[in-house]
């Protein structure tokens, strides 16, 4: 859009103003069209000091977007300094050199660790943050070698510090970007993490759900957990063990992992006799069970045990005569069509008394 002839369509080029390259910003910004100019003007106060100070009274509670991704004047970057709000500048791609050397000797070592991750970084400060006192932060200082853009550390920024119980919403990977345009990082990138010596490399490898089926395969053998959690969520070709594992051991990831196609429907006997009831409520719904557990002392696994389809019809008149398992048993997918007609008869009819079986 931002090359179309139509002035109407490079107005709307203006929306994404970062997804745009820096000869697009400027072609935009000299536009022969005034309506142009002046909606370039207006997307690219982020990046002008004076303005983005001028308007930051307005913003109030949202002054942390403005730390986090706006050019900062001189006494922007002073104010953060003294009243505290520094993280949100140790990720701002605009902040000026010697700002981010006084972040990088903060004594706030969160602050210290993401200032080490940035990929403009110089190579003093990074063999400085290498032998910092804090782990994380050496880690960080280590992800150098590699060569980053800054797409590649939005990356690595969603995976840093967030846990094997991480839900974060599941979207678009990897493409946030303040001064590039929002491509995202290369697959070669995405395969070269997938082999790396550091983890949270391989974490966001095994995020991006475009990773090969080679080095899927590989990931999921990981030595470390986090790694093959993130893939049996993010990665389609997760091998259904995988899944099922993350499923017993990570309660947290049970309701997105329930909903992906390749989630195991059988081969969950052994799980039967599991302490977590939730662990044995989806044993009890494996059809290849040869004997549900119906009797089991919580009402979510007898509910489930009910509802297998390998019961027979005589066994569901048991369960449907018992209120502990009436439930799941009539949502059994093995209930007789007749069976079925006569409890909904029964319902809309309103009466109290059960009825009885009906001729198959």
């Amino acid at each position: 859009m931002a090359g179309s002839e139509d002035p109407e369509l490079r107005i709307r080029a203006t929306w994404r103003w970062e997804s745009l390259t820096p000869a697009q910003r400027a072609g935009l910004l000299d536009d022969p069209d005034p309506a142009v100019r002046e909606a370039a003007q207006d997307r690219n106060w982020r990046l002008d000091p004076e303005r983005v100070e001028a308007m930051l009274p307005s913003f109030s509670s949202r002054n942390r977007f403005v730390f986090d991704t706006c050019a900062l004047s001189p006494a922007l970057v002073e104010q953060c300094f003294t009243d505290g709000t520094v993280l949100p500048m140790a990720r701002n791609p605009h902040i000026p050199a010697y700002a981010l050397a006084r972040l990088a000797r903060h004594p706030d070592a969160e602050v210290r660790a993401s200032v080490a991750a940035r990929p403009d970084v110089g190579p003093d400060l990074v063999a400085e943050l290498r032998e910092d006192p804090d782990e994380d932060v050496r880690m960080c200082a280590r992800l150098h070698p590699l060569p980053r853009t800054w797409a590649e550390y939005w990356a690595i920024g969603q995976v840093l510090g967030h846990g094997p119980d991480c839900t974060c919403p599941i979207g678009e990977p990897f493409t946030r970007s303040h001064i590039e345009p929002d491509v995202g990082p290369s697959p070669d990138w995405f395969a070269a993490c997938a082999v790396s010596e550091e983890p949270v490399l391989r974490r966001v490898a095994a995020s991006w759900p475009g990773q090969s089926a080679e080095l899927a395969e590989t990931l999921a053998q990981d030595d470390d957990e986090e790694v093959r959690i993130r893939l049996a969520c993010h990665h389609p070709l997760a091998p259904p063990h995988l899944l099922l594992d993350v499923f017993v051991t990570r309660p947290a990831h049970r309701p997105h992992l329930l909903d992906l196609p390749a989630f195991p429907r059988t081969g969950r006997a052994h799980l039967v006799d599991h302490p977590d009831p939730e662990v044995r409520a989806l044993a009890a719904a494996d059809p290849a069970l040869p004997d549900p557990p119906v009797e089991d002392p919580d009402a979510s696994v007898r509910r489930a045990a009910a509802a297998n389809p390998s019961l027979s019809p005589d066994s569901l008149e048991t369960l449907l005569a018992d209120p502990r398992t009436a439930e799941g048993a009539a949502a059994n997918p093995a209930l007789p069509v007749p069976r079925m007609h006569a409890l909904l008869d029964h319902c809309l009819n309103g009466t109290t008394t059960p009825p009885g079986a009906v001729q198959r």
